[in-house]
């Protein structure tokens, strides 16, 4: 298979691998601990903190396991299309910032250690 179309297959598979992770867990979650019938889910200020282990798993792991895919299948440049990954799943937290209000340190600890760190660890792990 060609170079450019192998590298081509990782980023669009690890971005899709990545989303299927993301939303299963987010749906897992839901199912898991679900929100009282009084709650407001498109509001996670008045969250309590066990609401917030699902959102976080599915964005680490979600990034992870799209960017260990990438990496893993790509012929060249595993860590650039792995950081890629992360960089593409950090700019839908950045977004999700300004569509659901979240408190700062849920914020900062989301985009601090969810994503980048992830793609990095996916690159890692594919690479053993």
């Amino acid at each position: 298979m060609n170079i450019i179309f192998k590298n081509i297959f990782a980023i669009l598979g690890g971005g899709l691998i990545g989303m299927v992770v993301n939303m299963g867990l987010i749906i897992t979650g839901n199912q898991l601990i679900p929100f009282e019938d009084d709650m407001n889910p498109m509001n996670a200020t008045m969250w309590e903190i066990k609401y917030f282990l699902f959102p976080f798993l599915a964005h680490a792991i979600g990034t992870l396991s799209g960017a260990f895919f990438a990496a893993k299948f790509s012929a060249s440049h595993h860590m650039i299309f792995s950081i890629c990954i992360g960089i593409f799943f950090l700019s839908g937290g950045i977004s999700m910032i300004f569509i659901l209000p979240a408190p700062m340190w849920f914020i900062i600890i989301d985009l601090v250690f969810a994503y980048l760190p992830m793609g990095w660890l996916g690159w890692q792990i594919s690479i053993k």
